[in-house]
């Protein structure tokens, strides 16, 4: 028999007023349906979450992180439940798949090592000033495809360790793992503390108006982070944090040693099959290494294995759905067509599902889409420089800023290099990773305010300062 999906609300199970079909990116055909929500349904989680969130703010920090480090071990528990059901949804191979549950459960763990405390601005025979944090009330979280139950959490986790309540939505694409954590949470937490709702994009924008909710949390694409910002300033003026996309530039020096830094760039670049926000976007490689690293890259690419999770060896899934799989093939197609040569892939792979050969590039430059766009996909540019100050311009030039690295043999040299970058987050030899304890986000187009760490937990409370006797 086939599983049951439903809503999490209040902490029951709640059906759909209709259900639409979740397709597996690795044989482009329906597995499963998820439950579509309706507004009245979203009425129902609100009132929960306000009155989960009105008993959960007056819970004691240590009780608050017991009940939460339950959570994160029951998530742990069941990663071989939810595991599987992320790989046929999303497309992963499944030991990533695995990290991304065991990593979801760490993330919870890592944010509840932080704890708000007041702070005595002033002390002396006026009396005493000192600021506190208040947490915010209903968080909405709206979730990408890409590493949807990481990110659905990550969100969800600052809300509730902060004092906060949650509805989650996650991406139609890949709703079935998250709405388990719904279940999960059900079993573990306080009722209407965290309710999920799966829907398409009439349910996120319900979300963004609804004045029941105080707070967006959202991950995703810059253009659907611009239309969340302006509905929630239209309807109650939310507070809004948005990690959006990137188009980070790796930068690689004259010095840099070719073969040691070439299966890390690959790696940054195509892990996930290139979806992430924080991958390797663009490479700008000084032109005496173009040769040599293009060539060390190609058969990096030739030589990954791409497939379904499920098979056994597989590096690279499919890319996630249709419209992408779509977007990055014309994308391709389009550098091919400027005079763009493909050293590696270049085409779909002729099989069933949303499969793209990992492809290298040379012979693009910035105007090129695939150079200017963040294309989220199994293909990555190469373009030369001869000066460093040209580097770091035409990194520059872009209107994203989530990262960028510095590629040397000399990491003491590069530092000055990364000081010159605008970018959220900045590497050198390496490019890509989160840690919970350390802030991540990034400026310009890519994003508002910083996840995670102390930074992160702040930007889902209210800073209130109190003049006292």
């Amino acid at each position: 028999m086939a599983m049951r999906h439903t809503h999490t609300i209040d902490g029951r199970p709640v059906d759909g007023v209709g259900l639409f079909d979740v397709i597996n990116p690795a044989t482009a055909s329906a597995f499963a349906q998820a439950p579509d929500a309706s507004h009245a349904q979203l009425d129902l989680a609100v009132e929960a979450a306000r009155r989960a969130f009105q008993r959960w703010r007056a819970v004691p920090t240590a009780s608050r992180r017991e009940i939460l480090s339950g959570f994160a071990a029951a998530i742990r528990a069941e990663t071989q439940i939810l595991a599987p059901l992320l790989t046929r949804e999303q497309g992963k191979p499944l030991a990533a798949a695995v990290r991304e549950i065991e990593s979801t459960a760490a993330r919870i763990e890592g944010l509840l090592a932080f704890e708000l405390t007041p702070e005595t601005l002033r002390a002396d025979e006026r009396g005493r000033v000192v600021l506190d944090y208040q947490p915010m009330g209903v968080v909405g979280a709206i979730a990408p495809w890409n590493s949807p139950v990481l990110l659905a959490t990550q969100i969800a986790a600052q809300a509730l360790v902060t004092g906060n309540s949650v509805i989650l939505k996650p991406s139609p694409f890949t709703p079935l793992a998250t709405l388990q954590l719904g279940e999960i949470a059900a079993r573990t937490l306080p009722p209407g503390l965290f309710n999920t709702l799966s829907g398409g994009n009439d349910l996120g924008r319900w979300m963004t108006e609804h004045p029941g909710i105080d707070k967006i949390g959202f991950v995703g694409s810059v253009a659907t982070g611009k239309r969340v910002l302006a509905s929630a300033a239209a309807s109650n003026l939310k507070r809004v944090s948005l990690e959006l996309g990137g188009n980070d530039a790796a930068i690689v020096l004259a010095d840099a040693e070719v073969e040691t830094i070439a299966p890390k760039i690959f790696s940054a670049a195509f892990a996930n099959s290139g979806q992430r926000c924080m991958a390797i976007k663009r490479v700008l490689v000084h032109e005496s290494l173009l040769d040599r690293l293009g060539a060390a890259l190609a058969e990096l690419a030739k030589q990954a294995k791409v497939g379904d999770g499920f098979e056994p060896g597989v590096e690279l899934g499919p890319v996630q759905n249709r419209p992408q799989f779509e977007r990055v093939l014309g994308l391709i197609d389009d550098a091919l067509s400027r005079g763009g040569r493909a050293l590696a892939g270049g085409a779909a792979l002729n099989r069933p599902g949303y499969f793209i050969a990992p492809t290298i590039i040379t012979g693009v430059a910035e105007g090129t889409p695939l150079v200017d766009e963040e294309q989220f996909g199994p293909v990555l540019p190469l373009m030369t420089f001869s000066e460093i100050d040209e580097a770091v311009t035409r990194a520059n030039a872009t209107r994203f800023g989530l990262g960028a690295s510095v590629w040397s043999g000399h990491p003491e040299r590069a530092v000055q290099i990364v000081q010159r970058l605008e970018a959220g987050t900045v590497w050198i030899n390496s490019h890509g990773g989160s840690l919970p304890e350390i802030p991540f986000g990034g400026c310009k187009e890519s994003g508002i305010g910083r996840g995670m760490g102390l930074m992160g937990l702040k930007s889902y409370v209210e800073p209130r300062v109190s003049y006292l006797p």
